[in-house]
């Protein structure tokens, strides 16, 4: 491992075409992030062993993912074995090992990647295209169905190559992958070939391979991408898996579209690419059209969990207010593709109620995905179960053990950014960071026990004394647990009374200090020095949270939420049962300290009505019992049991199953 490596940017083709962007802030990248929180760093580091070593296991010896590279390679007829989506499990593995590299650097983790990298490299053709199931298959048949994921595959080797050279200077990878896009290129554009990506992933990895090459066809070519949905296609380029093109958001042009549809992780990356490619183009239709879709899915189809696309039989979204608990789908990668795409509508627009939604799907959707011991996984996440869910090793669909890991190796990128001499704190994780800024450089270290504690300690060290604005986000949570007009609203005060509008004390130094709130953000414009001290606490009460009417499934029931986090009740804790309990409205809740398994957390107490069976095995009897809820992430780490995050406020509404 080379460390401390700069690498600069490459310059293949410069363009001279001026480009405006909308950005309102430049996320740090996580490379420049040093994550020393309680809650989040022990997660990583499981992330770069265990959850890694899981990965690393199944694409070499515990499936043929890895193989199919090798056999391409050799070039003796063999087939392919698996799934034609395959490759893209070994890239997104590799884009893991990368973030991990530079947090955890490790000559062995960087051998074995660079083993791999020699493997994906020799099974590139001479002319670029590079995809195992076609070249073992057939190449005649190459690029004749969109909904093959050939695309999908690249965009995901892009992603790794980049992340692989941003990580440790190598460029192998990079090589191929620059090769690739080339070919595709010469293949598909205005004046060209027509084409559709069938599984969306490609365009935000060509923002991506522009940024750091400096090729502005990459960026025109994700932008052409984007542009080619919503047409009627010329013959031979047909979806053949499916006849609702709906399914891949392929109804309307992308810049005119207004609803959520089809599978979720397919929109969650196409709308990523359309704000990336947004921002460097400065096309304001992109962000009209995202900010119409992000209400209809924030407003009408998430999940309190930020969990989204509750339907098994698309992957995806049904019709509004669809949200069943037991059923729900809510696919792992989902609720990363929210992460993604909140990140760039944060940076886009400087309004906060993105990173109160990515902060609600990090903790929440995606986190549950990942065990406690890092190497068992969900695919779905439930919203309740009777028994039935539990962690796996792996799948035959792979597609999230390795999505939540890069996602956590890589969490620095969603804590800070910096704008026009202005520094951004968006997440409240322990960690430290340096900025840029106009007046020179800026040091910075957060300390905190968040999500657990709401105390939140900076310490500001500019090089020289500096004016400057820092930006705090007041998480959404505080007021409404989604933003207004959402699904959700807390349905009582905290056990302290804090107001829907609550005005915090903001202290450097000791002192109390003026502050203004815009886009979300409390704002400390001031001249500060080294050493200063800026302090915040932000309320931890339990809130008990509501639906709105309109989802029928959560209709007399509440969920508890405190923080960041949604709760649930699980059997383990509650006498093996959780559909017998009932929470009604004004409960008194405590907070504990507990644990699940190794995992310290705060649990929430109450004393509530459980419905019991009687003597006589029939009649029902209704009992006060001190309940426990956990973390909602924390689930189904003990075993098979049941779970439920809605809870009924009334007996009515209780469903016994014995």
């Amino acid at each position: 491992m080379r460390k401390g490596i700069l690498i600069p940017l490459l310059v293949i083709a410069a363009s001279s075409e001026a480009q405006v962007s909308l950005k309102q802030f430049e996320f740090v990248n996580f490379s420049q992030v040093n994550v020393t929180d309680q809650f989040w760093k022990p997660k990583i580091d499981k992330v770069a062993t265990k959850t890694l070593e899981a990965c690393i296991y199944q694409t070499e010896t515990a499936t043929p993912r890895i193989r199919n590279f090798e056999r391409v390679a050799r070039a003796k007829g063999e087939e392919h074995e698996g799934i034609f989506y395959d490759d893209s499990d070994v890239f997104k593995a590799l884009e893991a090992m990368a973030y991990s590299l530079k947090t955890h650097p490790s000559e062995t983790m960087e051998k074995k990647c660079d083993e791999w990298i020699d493997k994906i490299a020799a099974a590139q053709q001479p002319d670029g295209y590079l995809n195992t199931w076609y070249t073992l298959k057939g190449l005649q048949d190459r690029y004749t169905d969109m909904s093959m994921h050939e695309d999908y595959n690249a965009g995901h080797m892009i992603e790794a190559g980049v992340a692989y050279y941003n990580a440790t200077g190598k460029r192998k990878l990079l090589d191929v992958c620059i090769k690739w896009a080339d070919h595709f290129g010469a293949i598909f554009g205005p004046g060209k070939k027509h084409w559709v990506t069938g599984h969306q992933e490609l365009e935000l990895a060509l923002v991506k391979l522009y940024k750091i090459t400096n090729n502005i066809a990459y960026l025109n070519l994700s932008d052409w991408l984007l542009s080619e949905r919503g047409k009627k296609l010329a013959k031979g380029y047909t979806w053949t898996d499916w006849k609702d093109t709906a399914y891949a958001q392929d109804v309307l042009p992308v810049k005119e579209q207004k609803e959520i549809t089809g599978h979720a992780v397919r929109a969650m990356y196409m709308y990523t690419g359309a704000a990336d490619v947004a921002a460097q183009t400065g096309d304001t239709a992109y962000l009209r059209a995202m900010r119409t879709v992000w209400e209809d899915v924030v407003y009408r189809n998430m999940y309190i969990t930020g969990g989204i696309g509750s339907a098994g039989s698309n992957e995806g979204f049904s019709v509004d207010y669809d949200l069943p608990n037991e059923q729900a789908y809510c696919e792992t990668c989902a609720s990363v593709g929210m992460v993604f795409w909140n990140q760039r509508m944060s940076a886009l627009t400087g309004n906060a109620e993105y990173m109160d939604v990515l902060e609600r799907s990090l903790y929440n959707g995606a986190l549950d995905g990942l065990s406690l011991s890092g190497d068992r996984f969900f695919y779905g996440n439930p919203l309740a179960s009777k028994g039935q869910h539990q962690r796996r090793e792996w799948f035959g669909t792979a597609c999230c053990p390795a999505n939540i890991a890069r996602l956590v190796a890589s969490l620095g990128d969603y804590i800070y950014a910096y704008g026009d001499n202005a520094v951004y704190v968006n997440l409240f994780v322990g960690s430290n960071t340096s900025f840029n800024l106009k007046n020179g450089p800026v040091g910075l270290k957060m300390e905190t026990n968040y999500p657990w504690e709401g105390k939140v300690k900076l310490t500001i060290d500019p090089v020289k004394k500096s004016v400057f604005k820092l930006f705090l986000r007041m998480p959404g949570w505080m007021y409404n647990v989604v933003a207004p007009g959402g699904l959700y609203v807390v349905k009582q005060e905290g056990d302290d009374g804090v107001p829907d509008h609550f005005d915090p004390d903001l202290l450097v130094n000791g002192k109390k200090v003026e502050y203004k709130i815009q886009g979300g953000y409390l704002v400390a414009e001031r001249e500060w020095k080294k050493g200063d001290q800026l302090e915040l606490t932000i309320p931890m009460d339990v809130k008990l949270v509501g639906s709105r009417p309109e989802l029928k499934q959560d209709h007399q029931r509440v969920a508890i939420q405190r923080g960041p986090l949604v709760y649930c009740v699980e059997g383990t804790d509650n006498n093996g049962k959780a559909w017998n309990i009932i929470v009604p409205e004004g409960t008194t809740f405590e907070t504990i300290d507990y644990k699940v398994l190794d995992e310290s957390v705060k649990a929430i107490t109450a004393v509530v009505p459980v419905v019991t069976v009687g003597e006589d095995g029939q009649s029902l009897k209704t009992e006060r019992k001190k309940i426990i809820a956990i973390p909602y992430y924390a689930w189904a780490n003990r075993g098979k049991n049941e779970m439920q995050v809605w809870l009924p406020v009334r007996i009515n509404d209780v469903k016994v199953n014995y």
